[in-house]
């Protein structure tokens, strides 16, 4: 059983390591910290540690490193959060401050994460499942190409470009543009969906109007569609390259999660919170996921009806308490501006 001295001399490994990359002898921990003891007895609390498996020498005769069991004791017991600086704050704040819609919140929430933290940041897109449609707009490019704008009350935005070989005239595409208004607006998601849907096999009347709200309602449903997917934005992904030396194997798995993006949801998924709402998943917990090698840290940010997260992905070798602080800052000024632009509706 480890004691509590030799969860101290753990600390000061995992702190040590993550501040210099280089292994820690006792030496070091004696000259560095306050333990008022000799560096023999703390050669005798780092091999109780060893038998723990919470360190490991990488070389022989070297010190230690922390291994992914000692990281999880550190995150769960030893890591208290470090608060964030006034500057940090304040450039949370200007990352954020006077997004166009939440497509540009999320872009910035991740770039903010990401300059930060120097990991790589995600943010999951919040659940639709309660948003309803408060608007849809058409905008005729010419040689059938249409713009189709979908608005949410939850402040989500978004378009597709469709094309439809029927060819309407100006009271025509007003006329259009009518049927599917009044056919979703009003409606939550999944009820416009099933409406548009019902255009598409079969809309009402006859005539090269009702021909284009088929046409125009395949292209809406495939666009509601895509607000009931689940998928992250990401930023930082080029730091991975160059931290490439804090991983002990290759970052191609990493590079592969990011690309496809299910793996990354189902972990965070997966992730069980504490009671600030974050949650760290390390190293060969990760095993399952193919990420082995990576870290992920997480925290729950709210939007009105619904819940999603945020977080870090990156090296073992992180600094897990800045990291961890840094998603709960950003995930709290989320929600806040997520909820103050709901009672601004």
């Amino acid at each position: 059983m480890v004691s509590e001295r030799g969860l101290q001399v753990l600390r000061a490994i995992v702190q040590d390591y993550v501040d210099t990359r280089e292994p820690v002898g006792s030496k070091t921990i004696v000259e560095r910290h306050a333990f008022g003891v000799s560096a023999a007895t703390i050669r005798n609390d780092m091999a109780l540690l060893e038998d723990e498996d919470l360190i490991a020498a990488p070389h022989t005769s070297s010190g230690r490193v922390p291994t992914d069991k000692g990281y999880r004791v550190f995150v769960d017991h030893l890591a208290g959060l470090r608060p964030l600086s006034t500057a940090q704050r304040s450039a949370i704040s200007t990352f954020l401050d006077g997004p166009a819609d939440l497509d540009d919140l999320l872009v910035r929430t991740v770039r903010a994460l990401s300059q930060l933290t120097g990991q790589v940041a995600m943010v999951q897109y919040p659940s639709f499942a309660r948003a309803h449609v408060s608007h849809i707009e058409l905008v005729d490019l010419g040689s059938g190409r249409i713009v189709v704008i979908v608005v949410t009350d939850t402040g989500r935005v978004s378009q597709r470009v469709g094309v439809i070989r029927t060819v309407l005239d100006d009271a025509g595409f007003t006329a259009a543009k009518t049927a599917l208004r009044t056919a979703v607006t009003g409606l939550s998601l999944r009820d416009a969906s099933v409406a548009v849907s019902a255009l598409a096999a079969d809309a009402p009347g006859a005539g090269a109007v009702a021909d284009a709200v088929r046409e125009l309602a395949v292209i809406l449903d495939e666009e509601l569609d895509t607000f009931r997917q689940d998928r992250l934005v990401m930023a930082g992904t080029a730091t991975l390259a160059r931290r490439e030396a804090d991983f002990r194997g290759s970052i191609y798995p990493l590079l592969e999660a990011i690309e496809e993006q299910v793996t990354l949801l189902r972990l965070m998924g997966e992730m069980v919170a504490d009671e600030h709402g974050l949650a760290a998943s390390i190293g060969r917990e990760n095993e399952a996921f193919g990420l082995s090698e990576a870290s992920v840290v997480a925290g729950d940010y709210d939007v009105p009806g619904s819940s999603a997260r945020i977080g870090l992905m990156g090296p073992t070798r992180m600094d897990y308490p800045t990291n961890l602080a840094t998603v709960r800052a950003v995930a709290h000024y989320l929600s806040r501006l997520l909820d103050e632009d709901e009672n601004a509706r």
